[in-house]
């Protein structure tokens, strides 16, 4: 009885996630959640505006209830669609982070607080990058540049230390305003990375020695040219994995989709035992599995438990069959064959 109601269970939650899972697939939907974010950073523009919302202040706490509750909405088919299997829910950083968005507006110290609720608010509009491919491939990109940036930060730190020591050394007496302290130095030579204020620089440089110019050229070189290109390149290049691992999901997904829409057939036969001391044993038991074009596997999951328990008694019944028939009889053998 206990396995019927869990398949029972399963088949209802399977039910439930098909049906959610048709809405948020379905195209109308990513584009009403897309407007309501929109809106709803339009009205936290506007609710900067004093006037505005001093004379609003009720209209627009309304509307900010409507969106928490469209938003509330919107996490509930989201998690609906994995009924089935609600762990896969959770494996989705952009579920996890909707969730978290979500859900802190529901939080009592964060609804007390109108700089953290205003922030998470705010935190709303980032969910925009979910129904943009290119923005969501933008962050992919930068978040799996990190490793490759730190290197560079690391490198380009010990740089900015070596050369603002060296002009400390040389410059400080004669421009305490740039390289009075290796802090001074630091926040120089950081600008010059930028080009910002170079031709001042070396202008300054030369009124205190000739030998000013190699340390603005070189450092120039290394740092403008060279590590900048370093960082675009490590950035260009996790673009490109990023790109890869779209079309990789975005394939998977297709061929998910075709698989769950390629015709599915399941039959079983009916079991039955046809057992006596004269006849011989029958036992038929047919189960059949369609396979879906798209290489997915369809199975009625409580048709199929339902035909190997009668499957199980029926070999029950022969078994208990065969041990009820009499001993085959012994033969003696004689000067001849067999009798």
């Amino acid at each position: 009885m206990s396995d019927q109601s869990a398949v029972v269970d399963r088949s209802h939650r399977v039910r439930v996630a098909e049906r959610c899972r048709e809405i948020t697939e379905a195209r109308w939907f990513a584009t009403a959640v897309f407007l309501l974010i929109l809106a709803n950073a339009a009205v936290l523009g506007v609710e900067t505006y004093a006037g505005v919302s001093a004379r609003w202040h009720a209209e627009l706490q309304t509307i900010e209830h409507l969106f928490l509750a469209a938003f509330t909405t919107e996490m509930v088919l989201r998690a609906g669609a994995h009924a089935a299997r609600p762990l896969d829910f959770f494996r989705d950083p952009w579920n996890l982070f909707d969730l978290v968005v979500v859900l802190a507006a529901f939080v009592p110290a964060a609804r007390e607080n109108s700089t953290v609720l205003r922030l998470l608010r705010l935190a709303r509009v980032l969910r925009a990058a979910r129904f943009l491919p290119q923005l969501r491939i933008v962050l992919v990109a930068v978040g799996r540049s990190l490793p490759g940036t730190v290197s560079f930060l690391l490198v380009g730190a010990l740089l900015l230390y070596v050369y603002a020591m060296v002009g400390w050394v040389f410059f400080a007496g004669h421009d305490p305003e740039h390289f009075g302290s290796i802090g001074r130095a630091v926040l120089t030579l950081f600008l010059l990375m930028t080009l910002d204020g170079l031709g001042d620089a070396v202008h300054a440089g030369l009124a205190i020695s000739r030998w000013s110019f190699l340390y603005y050229v070189t450092y120039v070189l290394i740092a403008s040219f060279v590590l900048v290109n370093v960082l675009i390149g490590v950035v260009i290049n996790s673009l490109e994995e990023a790109r890869e691992i779209e079309k990789a999901e975005m394939e998977a997904a297709d061929r998910k989709a075709a698989g769950k829409t390629a015709p599915a057939v399941v039959g079983a036969g009916d079991a039955g035992a046809d057992v006596g001391p004269e006849a011989g044993v029958g036992v038929g038991v047919g189960v059949g599995v369609g396979v879906g074009v798209g290489g997915g596997l369809a199975v009625d999951e409580a048709g199929v438990r339902e035909r190997i328990a009668a499957a199980r008694r029926a070999l029950d019944d022969v078994e208990s069959a065969l041990s009820s028939l009499p001993p085959p009889r012994a033969h003696a053998r004689v000067d001849g064959p067999w009798e």
